[in-house]
């Protein structure tokens, strides 16, 4: 299962929409087949093992991360590819929260006489899958918030343009959550202020086009921002329906797409445009900033896990940006509380993966 684990984990970036999976096959102590999911070549992880293992996969035993699937889509049902090829026996990490499947794929797998194994190293399989899960199941991506910041919550000064807060290993982590997650958000604060391209740099390979969200009621975007520099990347303005004709078309001709959206008491619904790009099939939504975004975020309830990267400096004082802004919680009782899963060294700087009690992903340690 740790090699059908590391199979899966080489997906991650390259299933999307789908989740990724890792399958492996095993006869008389040795491994006969192999196999991942890569969205654009279509077979399924338990396919590709099949085929690999050939006429030795008679009498072996499967395993496979996450439950195999019972209705067709773009491809059969591999729980029944499982009961032809003959395998004596499936090793299930982790059951599959699609309720098209939800343990359908192991009970058809059984009513074969095929004994199945549900279990193993489940939360590792979990994990892999957490974008997915949480959007088969609510309909919306999984929203994950990050900020790079000072030891006293601060993440830059106002006037004073972008400041290099975080180091170089921190910056390659953001690019990893880039390449893991479908899209990235910004307000256009962040773009008035930095003027970032919002890209996908790392060097592991990405199966969607990293798609780029900017929150702007009223159109303020440059026509001539950097993030229009890279047309492979697609890039959706989110705006109120009173913004302007003529920034709209502007912003249109330089291949961004406007999409209208209610306001809020806030700004602009941030429920509306969660439940867009859910539609759009966007599993995974990595949330940069700013500091009034991540109020904006916080406040919803809408923050399934957050990255806090904490660099080993201070800025204090007036004109310091905190990392949440906004107009603040009234008292620490209606503030949300976090759950600490993870702590990790990035160079110099420290990184807390946290989950909000408000995570409705399904390995949140508040569920536990």
């Amino acid at each position: 299962m740790l090699e059908a684990l590391e199979l899966a984990r080489r997906g991650v970036g390259l299933a999307s929409p789908n989740p990724t999976v890792g399958c492996v096959i095993v006869r008389g102590g040795a491994i006969v087949g192999r196999g991942l999911h890569e969205y654009r070549l279509r077979d399924h992880a338990e396919v590709r093992a099949v085929r690999e293992a050939g006429g030795h996969v008679r009498g072996a035993t499967a395993y496979v991360t996450l439950e195999p699937c019972c209705h067709q889509g773009r491809t059969a049902p591999c729980a029944d590819l499982l009961v032809r090829s003959g395998v004596a026996r499936v090793v299930v990490a982790a059951p599959d929260p699609n309720p098209q499947v939800n343990g359908r794929g192991i009970e058809r797998i059984r009513a074969a006489g095929i004994p199945v194994e549900v279990g193993i190293l489940r939360r590792r399989s979990e994990r892999l899958i957490e974008p997915f899960a949480c959007h088969v199941t609510t309909g919306r991506p999984l929203v994950v918030a990050k900020a790079g910041m000072t030891l006293d919550g601060r993440i830059g000064l106002r006037g004073q343009g972008r400041l290099h807060i975080t180091s170089p290993d921190a910056a390659q982590f953001t690019q990893s959550l880039r390449h893991e997650l479908d899209a990235l958000l910004v307000g256009v604060g962040t773009i008035l202020v930095d003027d970032p391209e919002l890209t996908y740099r790392g060097m592991l390979p990405k199966g969607r086009a990293l798609i780029r969200v900017i929150l702007d009621s009223r159109l303020r975007t440059p026509q001539a921002a950097r993030l229009f520099a890279d047309s492979s990347s697609p890039a959706v303005v989110y705006c109120a329906a009173d913004a302007g004709a003529q920034s709209r078309r502007g912003l249109e001709r330089r291949g961004a797409e406007v999409v209208a959206v209610p306001r809020s008491r806030t700004g602009l619904s941030l429920s509306h445009v969660i439940e867009d790009l859910g539609r759009r099939d966007i599993l995974g939504l990595l949330v940069e900033g700013g500091s009034s975004v991540h109020w904006s975020f916080l406040s919803l309830g809408a923050v399934d896990k957050f990255y806090f990267i904490l660099a080993p400096s201070l800025l204090g004082g007036r004109k310091a940006v905190p990392v949440v802004g906004g107009r603040g919680f009234p008292d620490s009782a209606s503030a949300p509380r976090f759950k600490i899963a993870r702590i990790r060294r990035l160079g110099a700087d420290t990184m807390l993966e946290a989950y909000p009690d408000c995570s409705r992903s399904l390995i949140s340690p508040w569920l536990r």
